[in-house]
């Protein structure tokens, strides 16, 4: 651009702004890109600016002069030059010297201290002087101005310790209105004169701006010309003289070039959606701008879009998606489902303070009017706006989600691929506990294929039913299959099968729902209501069954913490169970695969396990019989053994030594058999647990059993 130097004036920087831009162009920075944000952000102020003032004051906004409200980018590459103009309020020659240089800004010092502690040169508009980002990628810049009624000035400096002021009232390419400011860029900076490069970066960081930017691009059309007229255009006679055409009726023989051009190309054309009303925005429209923002090939699942006005402005638009990425509790990965934007400008999308870790799947735009334009790490960590929106965030999924379970076939779909968060969600988000509880969905013993809720789970329960019961365990058909369940079925309660892993850390928040315990069937502190004729039946057996349970527990030794009558058998003799404060036996199986398992954390959680037996079994009754004859009968000791390792397995635990309960099961197989006594007594050495056999009447006895339990 050709300028007339007219008035030269020499001004020095403030001391402060010198520094500051020293630093700026001795220093490389990788996210140099910013530079464009920061100047298109400057653009968008001042139009706004002068569109303000279009409303307050017409006359004065020159709007006869220049109607348009836009900011172009021009790039140049015969001169490797980028050019971002704007038809904004301008400046004039006074604002220039003040704006850019000689009144020292607060922000630039306290940016400066900030850059030293650390943070990134991103948030350099925060402070007010985002225009000096220019120098991250220009050796000089120059800033043509023209405010409305007054002549064109003309700021120019190479960021030494000067600047000079120029009347640029001459300059044959006068503005209608507004700024240009030109980067004559740095050698390894001209990258940024490439259209996409630019495109690029425009989407990125400034696509909803409410202004319209359009990029100058190149464009190549092919034109039909004659051989004659590519080589002369058209040939020039002598003066007077007019050419004749020969052979008339010969068509002139057509060639094909390129010839390129230039044009404007409008570059944000994604308005801001949030902006408008939830009711005036269509599906194709939500579904379109979804795509766009996530890059997904399906359309969302569910939409929500709402505003926050009052003490904290804001808007924003969630969508939850039809499925969950592969990767979606990978921890290292880069987070970008929330884009933060503040008054239309893009500033982060891997903002964590924004939403709970639990709702990562959540996608969408957050708009801010209160933060400023640019934040560091440390700000929003100890912002208080941002808690106030995260807050809101969370409390419109779960209105989402409550939305979403109205409708059957969308709930199921949605839970199918996020259950995990929702589950994660109750045992972090201590303060929704309850209202994620009812999202919650599960199989149970009279659901058939079908999940319920916990809130129909407590509509069907029986008369009387005073807690709500479950089992965890690996899966639907163990579960269905444990003993711990037996007494239950049996009298019609319904049992809540928890097969995920994630539901064992569910249960350790959620202790109770809608005023019901939460009972798991495999733990202590199962009581079942009983008759007073059961009550009487039950203690008469307690005393009965005393002497058998004190001669188990010593036989187990400490594998066991004691051995009791239990209600819940029906059809097994016994199961083992936790107590109500340790871990489950499907929880110790989780831990145990934990690659990076704390063993201390292990054993103090790894509580004793309580041998309850089922006195109405007939393999009970008979141990009792034969531990009452005699209560050092080897062969009781051998059952009593066989009976705690089968009890383990089927109460989901694993065995401590399985080589011994196999021996143990292979000696039986043997007696079923009749394989000979001196191949039983050769069994009996491997075994250092138990006693060695010493008469033939012991292996008579033990047939004997064998053919009862049969």
């Amino acid at each position: 651009m050709s300028t007339t130097q007219n008035k030269e004036e020499q001004f020095h920087f403030n001391a402060d702004i010198q520094q500051l831009m020293g630093l700026i162009i001795n220093t490389f920075y990788s996210n140099k890109e910013i530079f464009l944000r920061e100047l298109i952000s400057n653009a968008s102020d001042a139009l706004d600016k002068i569109r303000y003032k279009s409303i307050t004051d017409p006359d004065s906004a020159g709007l006869n002069v220049e109607p348009n409200f836009k900011i172009k980018i021009i790039p140049d590459k015969n001169n490797n030059t980028l050019t971002i103009q704007d038809t904004g309020i301008g400046m004039t020659r006074d604002e220039l010297i003040n704006n850019l240089g000689t009144i020292a800004k607060s922000g630039t010092k306290a940016f400066m201290e900030a850059l030293n502690s650390g943070a990134d040169i991103s948030m350099i508009g925060q402070f007010g002087v985002g225009f000096y980002s220019a120098y991250l990628v220009a050796d000089k810049v120059v800033v043509l101005s023209k405010a409305v009624g007054q002549q064109q000035y003309k700021w120019e400096s190479q960021a030494g310790g000067t600047f000079f002021i120029y009347d640029d009232s001459e300059n044959p390419n006068q503005l209608t209105r507004g700024s240009a400011v030109i980067l004559h860029l740095k050698q390894d900076n001209l990258e940024f004169l490439e259209e996409k490069r630019l495109k690029d970066l425009v989407k990125k960081h400034s696509e909803f701006i409410g202004f319209p930017i359009e990029l100058q691009v190149e464009k190549t059309h092919e034109k039909e010309v004659s051989d004659d007229e590519e080589d002369n255009k058209e040939k020039k006679t002598e003066e007077g003289e007019v050419q004749e055409e020969k052979n008339k009726d010969e068509k002139k023989k057509k060639k094909k070039i390129k010839e390129v051009t230039t044009e404007f190309e409008q570059v944000n054309k994604n308005k801001p959606l949030w902006m408008k009303k939830p009711e005036e925005v269509t599906k194709e429209e939500y579904a379109n701008f979804y795509k766009s923002l996530t890059n997904d090939w399906e359309d969302h699942l569910s939409v929500k879009q709402f505003s926050v006005e009052g003490g904290l402005e804001f808007k924003a638009v969630l969508f939850i998606p039809k499925r969950a990425p592969f990767d979606l509790f990978e921890t290292k990965k880069k987070k970008n489902n929330i884009k933060l934007y503040v008054r239309r400008v893009f500033i982060m999308d891997d903002c964590e303070e924004l939403i709970p870790e639990y709702l990562g799947f959540i996608k969408g735009v957050v708009d801010s009017e209160d933060l400023p334009l640019n934040i560091s790490r440390e700000f929003l960590q100890h912002n208080k706006i941002l808690k106030v929106i995260k807050k809101n965030i969370t409390k419109k999924c779960i209105e989402m989600f409550q939305e979403l379970s109205e409708n059957t076939e969308d709930y199921k779909k949605f839970y199918e691929q996020f259950s995990k968060n929702l589950k994660l969600g109750i045992h972090e988000d201590s303060a929704n506990r309850t209202k994620l509880a009812e999202f919650l969905r599960f199989h149970t013993s009279k659901s058939g294929e079908e999940q319920i809720s916990l809130k129909d789970y407590i509509s069907k329960m029986k008369e009387g039913q005073k807690d709500i019961y479950f089992i965890t365990g690996e899966s639907k058909a163990s579960v269905a299959a444990s003993p711990f369940v037996e007494s239950l079925k049996k009298k019609d309660y319904e049992v809540i099968y928890m097969v995920d892993p994630i539901d064992e850390y569910v249960i350790q928040q959620l202790k109770e729902f809608d005023g019901k315990k939460l009972k798991n069937c495999s733990k202590e502190g199962l009581e079942l209501d009983q008759t007073e004729d059961e009550k009487k039946k039950f203690e008469e057996l307690k005393s009965q069954f005393e002497g058998l349970c004190k001669l188990i527990k010593d036989i187990l030794g400490d594998k066991i913490e004691k051995v009791q009558l239990g209600q819940r058998l029906e059809q097994s003799p016994c199961v083992l169970v936790t107590g109500e404060y340790g871990w489950s036996a499907n929880m110790e199986r989780i831990m145990k695969a934990q690659a990076l398992r704390d063993p201390s954390m292990s054993s103090y959680m790894m509580s004793k396990k309580t041998l309850e037996i089922n006195a109405s079994h007939p393999i009970m009754t008979e141990l009792k019989k034969k531990a009452d004859k005699d209560k050092s009968d080897k062969t009781v000791k051998d059952l009593i053994w066989l009976l705690y390792e089968t009890a383990l397995l089927t109460s989901g635990f694993s065995l401590d030594d399985p080589a011994h309960f196999a021996s143990r099961i292979h000696k039986m197989i043997k007696l079923g058999l009749s394989i000979d006594d001196a191949a039983i007594e050769e069994e009996d050495e491997k075994l250092p647990s138990l006693e060695k056999k010493s008469e033939t009447a012991n292996t008579e006895a033990t047939k004997s059993k064998m053919e009862e339990v049969d």
